[in-house]
């Protein structure tokens, strides 16, 4: 599917890669961005700064919430009619301790975010894109939701729900035959501030980079 032309939602459009790739879609000649994200100032800023290279439209929205997302969802569809990409990138590390240091609300958040606020916007968004027979629905997820990782057991089990859930909506709408596409993205630690202090064996990876592959394998 080509981003040219096409209206991009993308959760989490504030800041890390999410930021990174909305401002490339507009570079790449999106009709319009939708940037969703739970801090309502950083989309006025980013509805602001990426003006100058497209139409673009931001909305707070908590992704945990499915009445938050409800209403995002009505909000947005009035304002901008439909969807062609959908690109799940909103997600939290909630800490690094090991899990028996947890809390309750620790497990909660982090699988409200990463794992059910996916489904919740996905959800909302599917059925329009079937029925239309076009969209893509891209899922950023992690290689931790294929690898064990010590001190990150909340991230890894929340990741691995997210992978597979993207790749068995993957399959159900290959089995119906459908021309709405899924694309699971699995990338390792990025140099964002969200993986900030991260010691690891293997290099990590630029966010650049990992936005402008993400956008390569949607096309």
């Amino acid at each position: 599917m080509k981003i040219q032309g096409d209206t991009v939602l993308i959760t989490g459009g504030c800041s890390g890669i999410g930021k990174i790739m909305g401002r490339m879609c507009l570079e790449k000649g999106a009709s319009r961005l939708i940037v969703w994200d739970i801090n309502g100032k950083a989309v006025e800023a980013v509805v602001k700064e990426f003006s100058a290279l497209g139409s673009v439209y931001g909305h707070q929205v908590d992704i945990s919430s499915p009445e938050s997302v409800d209403k995002a969802y009505e909000d947005t569809k009035e304002a901008c009619a439909d969807v062609d990409i959908l690109i799940n990138c909103a997600g939290i590390i909630t800490n690094n301790k090991p899990f028996a240091e947890q809390t309750d609300l620790d497990i909660i958040r982090t699988i409200d975010i990463n794992t059910k606020g996916a489904m919740f916007v996905t959800l909302r968004y599917i059925n329009d894109m079937r029925s239309r027979r076009q969209g893509h629905i891209c899922n950023i997820t992690s290689s931790a939701g294929m690898l064990a990782l010590p001190k990150m057991a909340l991230y890894a089990a929340s990741k691995w729900g997210a992978t597979g859930w993207s790749d068995s909506v993957r399959l159900e709408l290959k089995r119906e035959k459908s021309r709405v596409e899924v694309t699971t993205i699995a990338p390792y630690f990025i140099d964002t501030g969200m993986f900030a202090g991260i010691r690891s064996v293997f290099k990590i990876q630029k966010p650049e980079k990992v936005a402008r592959k993400t956008l390569s394998a949607i096309e």
